[in-house]
């Protein structure tokens, strides 16, 4: 995994395969997680949809395939990390670029941030990663753990070359 990400990534934090039909109900499921392992608070869930409502994370990578960003601020944070989750089906979130737009997001990165230094390592080695087209759809596609571990095993290894 990138360099940056593994120190925050718990594997119990991985969402594989949700299905949900909203933007709000994605960052829902993932900020449970979180909340259940002790990422955050019981507060991140409605902080990070009202954030997402407000400043929207929606990346495009290609024609039909984005990511998202979630995150909120650190008062709903007890440790860094992050959840990621990938999707049954694309979900509109609203772009970053152009909020009027709706991006179909295939995968979720939903972050727990405590520190502005914390949080631009944790976006750029997610942006990093974002660069990687080819890495990001096996990540979508991945049906199991250790296909996303496989996944990030390729984008480190060519991060290193």
């Amino acid at each position: 995994m990138a360099s940056i990400l593994s120190q925050y990534f718990d594997p119990r934090a991985l969402c594989l395969r949700i299905s949900a039909r909203t933007a709000e109900e994605v960052i829902a499921q993932l900020a449970d997680k979180l909340e259940e392992i002790g990422v955050v608070k019981p507060s991140y869930r409605a902080a990070a949809i009202s954030r997402e409502a407000a400043i929207p994370t929606g990346l495009p990578l290609a024609p039909d395939f984005a990511v998202a960003v979630p995150h909120t601020d650190r008062e709903h944070v007890l440790r860094p990390g992050f959840a990621l989750g990938t999707l049954t089906e694309a979900v509109p979130f609203r772009s970053m670029e152009n909020p009027d737009e709706e991006l179909p997001v295939r995968v979720v990165f939903a972050l727990a941030i405590t520190d502005k230094n914390e949080q631009i390592d944790m976006l750029q080695a997610v942006a990093e990663l974002l660069q990687d087209p080819p890495t990001i759809r096996r990540i979508a596609d991945a049906k199991s753990a250790s296909e996303i571990f496989a996944a990030f095993a390729v984008e480190a290894t060519a991060s290193k070359g």
